[in-house]
């Protein structure tokens, strides 16, 4: 009798794979040939999956995507409100190994959806969630203010914040005090 095989479970294996590959060399390794060996699959088989590099990044991205998304929409925040929006924005931003890997998975598409429109959807569909999240916490922040110009800062603080830990210029600490200060001047 034939194997049963579960091939969401298996893309999820695969996407694992791209994760470590990430974390461990770069996602300029990132291959058919370096994921297959890292998963312990053939090239071939891995292939059946995924015709290229692209198609396996562009799922591993959108596996980031929803998982990040499911952990916020479980989370139930203690504290006030200032703690509450730290605590969710922080779920999308590199304070440990995971979320480092997450986040560089998911900044990887700003480069690579430049040349190539398959790649620019998943990062568009990154970046229209994250504003999306922060369209929603803005009026928790400023109630009197302008909500979208508002969430539209926020957003581009934690991008900008995100970007100078994967590029070394923030301490994932330091990270988390600037994004602090930021939410206190909201909040005043």
């Amino acid at each position: 009798m034939p194997k049963v095989v579960d091939h969401a479970v298996r893309r999820k294996e695969l996407a694992a794979a791209v994760g470590r590959v990430i974390a461990r060399d770069g996602v300029g390794e990132v291959s058919i040939r370096t994921v297959a060996a890292e998963s312990g699959w053939s090239s071939g088989a891995l292939r059946h999956y995924f015709k290229t590099r692209g198609e396996l990044l562009a799922f591993a991205c959108e596996q980031v995507i929803d998982e990040v998304t499911q952990r916020i929409e479980q989370k139930r925040p203690a504290g006030g409100v200032r703690e509450a929006v730290m605590e969710i924005l922080l779920e999308t931003m590199p304070v440990d190994g995971r979320r480092k890997t997450e986040s560089t998975i998911a900044f990887s598409f700003v480069a690579l959806g430049l040349g190539d429109p398959a790649l620019a959807r998943v990062q568009k569909r990154h970046f229209t969630q994250m504003y999306e999240l922060c369209l929603r916490l803005a009026p928790h922040l400023n109630p009197d203010g302008d909500v979208e110009g508002v969430a539209r800062r926020l957003h581009a603080m934690v991008d900008g914040l995100t970007v100078h830990v994967l590029a070394g210029h923030l301490t994932p600490a330091e990270m988390q005090r600037q994004l602090g200060g930021y939410l206190d001047e909201l909040m005043a």
